[in-house]
């Protein structure tokens, strides 16, 4: 076992660091700025406290830790946020992030902005892979899972050297300066089948199975997109109600706004009569409405981002931080702003008091975490905002979406687990070399099936929607069924964006099987080069 803390004094780096074979249950290491202080304890869980005794700004922590990899292990590594693909991989597998993209493409399209690509190395060696807060070894039906106890002091990155045979455990936390106690690290290390160690890892959290249940229901966006208005909402609400199936949620989408983050200004064209009304219509139709919203993003021509540019999140330069390039490019609220956080809040309670939505779909997460400071690290930033939507809610459902993970476990009853599913297989050539958080209807049913193991225990997994319908789509009939059955296997959230009222028999009777699935006995998973294969109690389904 090897352990590294790097840490500035003035402008020198320095290094605290310990390397042993022999089996010790405490290593001290002392400096005159910093004490570190490594714990192992008997049923293997990993704490590493820093203790400074001057103000210390901290470059790294890591641990490492000897482990033998087998030529047939299957390795899971927990990717950044909800929609960064995350499957299972081989030894000789490569995370190629962001290497294939060109440069100009990059700065164009903000693809940095979306995942871990400034703070974690990308490696074109085989075998050299990370992730964040939980990552697994899979030999058979044994697991030896790696899993973070807390990502409040920072995110927790897991990065395994296949060929090298070692394991790296280390805190998101470069730039924060520490003037207290610091948990530079806090990991379970469990070993069992899937539902023992999985169960014991969210025991040990203390997060308790979510109290709310299993949801379906309907969701403008994968048929509509933007192109959304009141008599479409109305004509879809009314197929919905008179479906031979009971659907729970009917969820209004992105595009009822003037622009993303004038939350409160309703498109008049689009919507006469506001939103209030149908919010009204879809409960007296015995439905929870839904409503999307995106708390921390700002379009670029947004009249809030116009009136307010104090309130934007700016990097060193005092530049506005950009989050992505959706809408055609959006800005950043700075959370800790008081004036923005409280717009942030009015906007939330507008809908839940206000209007009357009792599920908000809460989207682009990631973003408020985009620029660590002295005083916090992204881990604290995205777990602090976190608290603050669970608290500005009033006891509404909430979906989170494109969040880190760990942050959002015990803090929304449901949550996005993959990409945005879409209304082909896999996307385009030339977008397959953009973020691993593309769009992707493969990589989507791949995430949904290698985290299935948070649902129930963290929340309940949104896999995104399934789709059914023959017009406005380009899945075949097959690609189609898998992706409803995938969905429906191991979901707790089963969505569509179809116009249900168009549906033939072959399409009414794959709905009522989605909607009420026999849930397989027996799950089991297998690579075999790019392509997995997962059965279902024997039967054989190609994920490719």
């Amino acid at each position: 076992m090897k352990c590294e803390i790097r840490y500035k004094r003035g402008a020198v780096v320095e290094t605290l660091s310990f390397s042993g074979t022999e089996e010790r249950s405490l290593f001290r290491l002392e400096a005159a700025a910093l004490t570190a202080a490594l714990a192992e304890e008997e049923d293997g869980t990993l704490r590493l406290m820093l203790t400074p005794h001057e103000p210390v700004e901290l470059v790294s922590a890591k641990v490492e830790l000897p482990f033998h990899f087998r030529d047939s292990d299957a390795l899971f590594l927990n990717g950044y946020q909800s929609w960064t693909d995350s499957e299972e991989l081989s030894t000789l597998s490569v995370m190629t992030g962001l290497l294939q993209a060109p440069r100009a493409a990059q700065e164009r399209f903000v693809l940095r902005a979306y995942g871990d690509y400034d703070f974690e190395n990308y490696s074109a060696r085989p075998g050299e892979l990370h992730g964040f807060t939980y990552a697994y070894v899979r030999r058979g039906s044994e697991y030896q899972l790696f899993g973070s106890l807390s990502e409040r002091a920072g995110f927790t990155a897991i990065r395994f050297f296949a060929r090298q045979n070692r394991i790296e455990l280390a805190r998101d936390c470069a730039g924060r300066v520490i003037t207290e106690p610091f948990a530079a690290l806090e990991v379970a290390q469990l070993r069992g089948t899937e539902h023992d160690v999985f169960d014991l890892w969210f025991a040990k959290q203390n997060i308790a199975p979510p109290t709310a249940k299993p949801i379906t229901g309907y969701t403008s966006w994968y048929n509509f997109y933007q192109d959304i208005s009141e008599e479409k909402i109305l004509k879809n609400l009314d197929a919905v109600a008179k479906a031979p199936v009971h659907f729970d949620v009917f969820q209004i989408d992105d595009g009822f706004q003037t622009h993303v983050g004038d939350w409160l200004s309703i498109d008049s064209k689009k919507f006469p009569n506001g939103i209030k009304c149908i919010a009204d219509r879809v409960r007296a139709l015995g439905m929870t409405p839904g409503l999307w919203l995106a708390p921390f993003a700002c379009e670029y021509g947004s009249e809030m981002a116009a009136q307010h540019p104090d309130w934007l999140l700016r990097d060193e330069k005092g530049e506005p931080i950009r989050g992505g390039i959706n809408w055609d490019g959006f800005w950043v609220w700075d959370f800790y702003n008081p004036e923005a956080r409280e717009y942030i809040r009015k906007c939330l309670q507008t809908a839940v008091r206000d209007w009357g939505f009792g599920l908000l779909k809460l989207d682009f997460l990631y973003a408020v975490c985009l620029k660590p400071t002295a005083e916090r690290t992204r881990g604290q930033i995205m777990c602090e905002a976190m608290d603050f939507l669970r608290e500005a809610t009033e006891g509404a459902l909430l979906i989170g979406c494109g969040v880190p993970l760990g942050a959002a476990f015990g803090k929304v009853d449901y949550c996005r687990i993959g990409c945005d599913v879409g209304l082909d297989y896999n996307d385009k050539l030339y977008m397959r070399l953009a973020h691993r958080e593309r769009v992707s209807t493969r990589n989507s049913m791949r995430n949904t099936v290698f985290r299935r193991q948070l649902s129930g225990r963290a929340f309940w997994n949104d896999p995104d929607v399934f789709l059914l319908r023959h017009d406005n789509i380009s899945l075949t009939w097959e690609q189609r069924e898998t992706l409803a059955t995938v969905n429906a296997q191991f979901g707790g959230v089963l969505f569509t964006s179809d116009d249900v009222s168009n549906y033939d028999t072959q399409q009414a009777e794959l709905l009522d099987r989605t909607l009420h699935p026999a849930k397989a006995k027996e799950v089991s998973t297998r690579r075999i080069g790019t392509r997995q294969i997962l059965r279902l109690d024997g039967k054989r389904v190609i994920l490719y």
